[in-house]
């Protein structure tokens, strides 16, 4: 994927779209104005070209981060905060109307008093569910139920594509359970991740007693908490070993697998969970369900009980009263962010808004929000940077004849889904009211869980998009061959009243955006699925070989950059976004050669075109983090830190070193023989 979630940003005044025009204006050109000259752009580019906004505009404390994710994302929020408002103010709309629903459940977040008032009464009769759990058969029953109302706990379960059988739905079995996220919270030594350990049983007693329990049942229920979820991650694979598709691809029957782990019906987890008649499961990691067949017997009833209320109440604290919410936020956003403030309650409730309901929100927000044209611009700006990657691939030299020509189909075979869906989903059984927050989220979560389950069976529906139109970000979905990139991504902060140059769409709408997505679909994950969007290989065994080779010398580079003191960048597990921005940046200049602006050497605030493009696409990166959100990130993501999203492609491109003069020998340039080349 394009983005990252975790990256914030600077309110924008403007935004400039494709509706506006090119003619010259008195404003100040971003590109310059957050130009640090104190840096040579030799020794790092990212700070030469984003250092004086670092400057100006430092991070909020209710920030993770800021850059220019917060900036789109405050000004998609500020028309999203209009949408809910008037929705929540116009009390003649027809019950069950999107207008209702979307206005009934801000308000209902909005209403911190009755939220207040109701304390942890809205989870009552869940955790009283859970309370009634007397052996394995009724905690199972307990687990799949939970898993209904959008709790993961034990394991994670989900209704998708078949990797190998694109045309079809599985059930799918993955690791799961940890409320750390990440293995290696449990296990590593730095002093950052043994502080995070000894603050995550302190959260966790601090939220039982909130809960209701003495402080002395609280500290037993939280050693109880600790010992299950590490035994859990003791057997939880690697962040890098996750992305391997055939190593984590393990088809069997429900019959054997149950006979595999047989304290686990998983013929009535299913069907409980409204998945009917599976006669197979794809189990992810196999050695995880082993150990936790195992665990059902070695920890009893009650600390399962135990387990499965923490759970419970860790998933929907974020809509409790403000004691839960501000326990809550303490341990993840302060103690493992480094965020120090929570932000106004009108952002946090029009984010989760959206996050709910944006299906309903997109509606709106095309209408009244999105200028015109922008779908047909991103589409001209894809198809572009379509065509360059054919010729690209027709130019490799490390590529047979009989390897590119697949390549060449799979890449023709790549769907478009940009802008908005042409169909939406329907939400019109999703009951919302304005009395219960927690319940509405519930119904919500009830919603997706079901619509997940009823696809068991059917036929795949190509057409669904996964992201909102209003959604910054974009994706490449390998089971259907498919990019998506969402109707905002047109939009580019700091050119108002006029349209951005074309070093600015191509660098970052087509480089960041298009190439990126296209080049996932031949990353090291992505290359494995065939055109149909089925996990089989189509290489040579030379060609694979040689491939091979090349991600190699990615993993390389990134495992080389030491992003905080003795904290690295994991390049096994980031090769793939690392591909991909390679691929992105290049074909983006490749297209941009095309226009007249490059083809004129149109100079601009007195920058050569080529100077303006990887400027540009510096841009599209602009983000500071905290160290704390920076160590988290390092250990749970797939992305490298935006510092080497810019720095790391850049040092292999020879077209850079031209533009900037980088000489042999600089930070910024890479040996010829430690350079990498792949698309």
């Amino acid at each position: 994927m394009k983005h990252v979630k975790i990256y914030s940003f600077f309110l924008a005044t403007a935004l400039c779209t494709i509706s506006c025009s090119k003619k010259e204006t008195s404003s100040e050109d971003p590109i310059i104005t957050h130009l640090d000259t104190t840096v040579n752009p030799s020794d790092d580019f990212f700070m030469y070209a984003n250092g004086q906004w670092f400057k100006e505009n430092p991070i909020p404390g209710s920030e993770r981060s800021n850059g220019i994710f917060r900036t789109i994302g405050d000004t998609i929020n500020a028309q999203i905060k209009q949408i809910c408002e008037k929705s929540s103010t116009n009390t003649a709309v027809a019950k069950g109307s999107n207008e209702q629903k979307i206005g009934d459940f801000y308000a209902a977040g909005m209403d911190t008093t009755t939220i207040d008032k109701l304390g942890i009464t809205p989870l009552k009769a869940e955790i009283d569910k859970i309370k009634e759990v007397k052996d394995i058969p009724t905690l199972l029953a307990s687990i799949s139920h939970l898993h209904s109302i959008g709790v993961s706990p034990a394991f994670s379960i989900y209704v998708g594509q078949d990797d190998k059988i694109s045309d079809k739905y599985a059930v799918m079995l993955g690791q799961g359970g940890l409320s750390l996220g990440n293995r290696d919270y449990y296990f590593n030594t730095d002093k950052e991740t043994v502080n995070i350990r000894t603050e995550y049983v302190k959260h966790l007693q601090a939220m039982a007693e909130l809960s209701g329990y003495s402080k002395e049942v609280a500290q037993q229920n939280a050693t109880v908490i600790m010992k299950m979820e590490t035994d859990m991650a003791k057997n939880s694979r690697k962040l890098e070993a996750l992305r391997d598709p055939m190593k984590n691809y393990n088809k069997m029957s429900i019959a054997s697998f149950s006979l595999a782990t047989p304290n686990i019906d998983w013929k009535s987890v299913t069907t409980s969970m409204g998945i009917k008649n599976v006669d197979s499961l794809i189990v992810g990691q196999p050695e995880f369900y082993k150990a936790l067949n195992q665990m059902l017997k070695s920890y009893s009833i009650e600390n399962w009980k135990t387990y499965l209320e923490w759970q419970l109440v860790d998933s929907y604290a974020s809509y409790l009263n403000a004691d839960f919410e501000k326990q809550n936020f303490y341990f993840f956003s302060t103690v493992m962010s480094g965020v120090k403030e929570q932000k106004p309650r009108w952002k946090r409730i029009v984010e989760q808004t959206d996050g709910a309901l944006g299906e309903l929100i997109g509606q709106i927000y095309i209408k009244e929000y999105l200028p015109k044209g922008s779908k047909e611009k991103l589409l001209e700006i894809g198809k572009n940077i379509q065509e360059v990657y054919a010729e690209r691939i027709k130019k490799l030299d490390w590529m047979s004849e009989a390897t590119k020509q697949k390549a060449l189909f799979k890449l023709s075979k790549i769907v478009m889904k940009v802008g908005y869906p042409d169909k939406w989903k329907d939400l019109s059984s999703i009951t919302i009211n304005r009395s219960t927050y927690l319940k509405n989220i519930m119904a919500v979560n009830v919603w997706a869980t079901n619509d997940m389950t009823s696809k068991y069976g059917k036929p795949v529906d190509r057409t669904e998009w996964g992201m909102y139109p209003q959604t910054y970000n974009a994706y490449y979905n390998p089971s259907n061959n498919e990019i998506c990139v969402p109707a905002c991504n047109i939009l580019v902060p700091g050119f108002e009243g006029r349209m951005p140059d074309d070093a600015i769409l191509y660098s970052i709408i087509g480089g960041s955006t298009f190439g990126h997505e296209l080049t996932h679909g031949f990353d090291d994950q992505g290359s494995q699925y065939d055109e149909k969007g089925n996990l089989n290989n189509w290489w040579t065994k030379e060609d694979k070989t040689k491939f091979d080779a090349k991600t190699k010398r990615i993993v390389n580079q990134y495992s080389e950059y030491e992003a905080l003191p003795g904290k690295f960048v994991n390049g096994d597990a980031t090769q793939g976004e690392n591909i991909a921005d390679l691929g992105g940046i290049i074909m983006g200049f490749e297209a941009f050669k095309k226009t007249a602006q490059y083809k004129n050497k149109e100079v601009i605030s007195g920058l050569t075109p080529e100077k303006r493009f990887f400027l540009g696409y510096a841009y599209a990166w602009l983000v500071n983090i905290k160290p704390e959100s920076l160590a988290q990130q390092l250990l749970t993501d797939v992305h490298a830190p935006a510092k080497y999203r810019i720095n790391g492609p850049l040092q292999n491109m020879p077209e850079f070193y031209k533009a900037f003069g980088i000489k042999p020998g600089s930070k910024m340039r890479r040996a010829d023989d430690k350079r990498v080349i792949i698309w």
